[in-house]
């Protein structure tokens, strides 16, 4: 069952925003920029363009096939398949790879625009799941990947509903034992996410200018930091698992009960 905090018209508002806001954000791009680096390791901007490229019309199929009540494969070929496109596409000019997202932007807009009220439980491949589930992925996609192209939209940029979603999605990779509390710094909002024993800690940002906007908490991949990492003041239950975060939230472990 798909993990959300926004309903599904709601969710179509965003997607559309973030594509329109991606849009903009290519305009101006030169093939030096193009080929600097990301925000992901060994990834330059073109491989995260290329990537959002891919897997914008990966989810936007699903979509198409499910209105049909046809099930397909994300990727033909399957992540082997992603990943070759990933490196055969990556070096292409500014000029070519912006056409490329473009078009890929339109058949993404038209696929998920079609979607009616009554669609979002239609089964698809994606993760076994529904098509809301495709829905909150390209979402997830969209606006993580966007601020990871470094063309000028931050973490500190995302909005409330998305931090969120954000939160909600990514309880589960508390690892057992650990509980972890995050706080936003500008206001009311406090997420406490899975138990255990008293492990008290905080997040320490690199690159913290004043206090951060609400709740911008994110994380991706296990052991993956950007710009601090968990801590703990409690050396024999200290949480092992590091997060990405951005500046203005702090991190704490707590008791449970």
């Amino acid at each position: 069952m798909a993990v959300t905090t926004i309903a599904p018209a709601g969710l179509q508002a965003a997607i559309a925003d973030g594509q329109s806001r991606l849009r903009g954000l290519l305009a101006g791009l030169t093939d030096e920029a193009a080929r600097a680096p990301s925000a992901l390791p060994g990834w330059t901007r073109g491989h995260v363009l290329t990537h959002i490229e891919g897997v914008g019309l990966a989810l936007a199929r699903q979509a198409r096939y499910a209105l049909r009540g046809k099930l397909i494969d994300v990727y033909d070929g399957g992540r082997p398949a992603r990943d070759a496109a990933i490196e055969a596409g990556y070096g292409r000019s500014a000029q070519r790879l912006t056409a490329a997202l473009g078009t890929a932007l339109d058949e993404v807009e038209a696929s998920w625009s079609a979607v009616e009220p009554d669609d979002w439980d239609r089964p698809i491949r994606y993760r076994d799941g529904v098509l809301l589930d495709a829905g909150l992925g390209w979402w997830r996609e969209l606006e993580i990947h966007t601020t990871d192209a470094l063309l000028g939209r931050r973490t500190t940029d995302w909005s409330q509903e998305f931090c969120t979603y954000a939160v909600e999605y990514l309880a589960p990779r508390v690892p057992d034992g650990i509980r972890l509390t995050l706080t936003a710094t500008d206001g009311p909002w406090e997420w406490t996410r899975g138990s255990g024993p008293r492990a008290g800690g905080f997040a320490e940002p690199a690159d913290t200018v004043g206090p951060g906007p609400a709740a911008r908490v994110r994380g991706r991949r296990p052991g993956q930091v950007r710009s601090g990492q968990v801590r703990s003041n409690s050396p024999s239950r200290a949480p092992r698992t590091k997060a990405r975060h951005s500046a203005g939230v702090k991190i704490s472990a707590g008791p449970s009960g």
